[in-house]
């Protein structure tokens, strides 16, 4: 049975049919944040993106797919987030044990000077035929090839509503718009949030937003609203006001390894600026595992309390 918190969230997504509210319920009721409305998600699109010994060389058993979905499993995270290969390599073994989000574009990091766009790798007539609750969709805010990301992801969005799924949206500002500080300025963070929900997102999956104003309207109007940037709690607080005054989920991603007492820190400022939660990868799958479950309980208690 739904709890008042889970029916409340429902209720922002009044369009949507009642497979996508369906399946945004599945992930809000799955592990051990189930019912609270908060969300810990293990993504892993890192082999990919970033290669296989960057990703996995810190903890070997991460060359293997199985790995990772029995650690989002065994942890008790919300959902496990993979691009196709990975999802296909567990979808069977793993049916119906947690809920899976097909990540449907990717990037390599070999190619160089060129605007960065993901390829379209996953469809979701795969992500169907494989059990999955949810798509992702990576955009680039910034990036000089935006406005095509931004189209691919309405068609997707309209393709998956059509069959009951919700999107998942990477709203990652990069690109020769933006220097490289500029790329998770407050300004731009809360930005890319909100282009994220005019896309029709229904979980955004952001960066922890630093101090910095990029753009220098924002900046004037930051000051002149008096928008506090102080702490990393006011920062999320913007960000997470920025998408539909908190009317859409917005999740922060972990980032590079650190140590655990630093992504404890994150996790507690993130939490008390209202996020609903954290997307995790390379801070979990990098560690042993019952470091890592360690690790990922703690994170989920302090969305637990908050």
């Amino acid at each position: 049975m739904a709890t008042a918190r889970v029916n409340e969230i429902l209720s922002w997504y009044a369009s949507e049919n009642p497979g996508v509210k369906a399946n945004l319920a599945r992930m809000m009721n799955h592990g051990r944040l189930a019912g609270t409305g908060k969300f810990v998600i293990l993504p892993v699109d890192q082999g990919f993106e970033h290669g296989p010994a960057r990703s996995f060389a810190p903890n070997p058993a991460g060359y293997d797919p199985r790995y990772h979905i029995e650690l989002a499993i065994e942890s008790g995270c919300n959902a496990y987030a993979a691009p196709l290969g990975f999802i296909e390599h567990v979808a069977s073994d793993y049916a119906g044990e947690i809920p899976l989000i097909l990540k449907l574009n990717n990037s390599d990091v070999l190619s160089k000077g060129h605007e960065p766009c993901s390829a379209i790798t996953g469809s979701v007539e795969d992500a169907l035929r494989l059990g999955c609750t949810a798509i992702g969709y990576t955009i680039y805010p910034g990036s000089g090839d935006r406005n095509i990301q931004y189209e691919n992801l309405r068609e997707l969005i309209l393709e998956a509503k059509a069959v009951g799924l919700p999107t998942v949206v990477w709203s990652y500002p990069r690109g020769s718009g933006l220097s490289k500080e500029g790329e998770t300025a407050v300004d731009v963070a809360g930005y890319a949030a909100q282009i994220a929900a005019q896309l029709g997102a229904h979980v955004i999956k952001v960066k922890p937003p630093k101090k910095h104003l990029e753009v220098k309207e924002a900046a004037t109007a930051f000051e002149k609203a008096e928008i506090p940037i102080g702490t990393l709690a006011d920062r999320a607080r913007e960000v997470v006001r920025s998408a539909f005054n908190g009317r859409r989920i917005v999740i922060f991603s972990g980032g590079e390894a650190k140590e655990a007492s630093a992504v404890l820190e994150e996790v507690g400022e993130l939490a008390r600026g209202g996020a609903f939660g954290s997307i995790m990868g390379r801070n979990a799958f990098q560690r042993p595992k019952h470091e890592a479950i360690a690790l990922l309980h703690q994170v989920m208690e302090i969305y637990a309390a908050v």
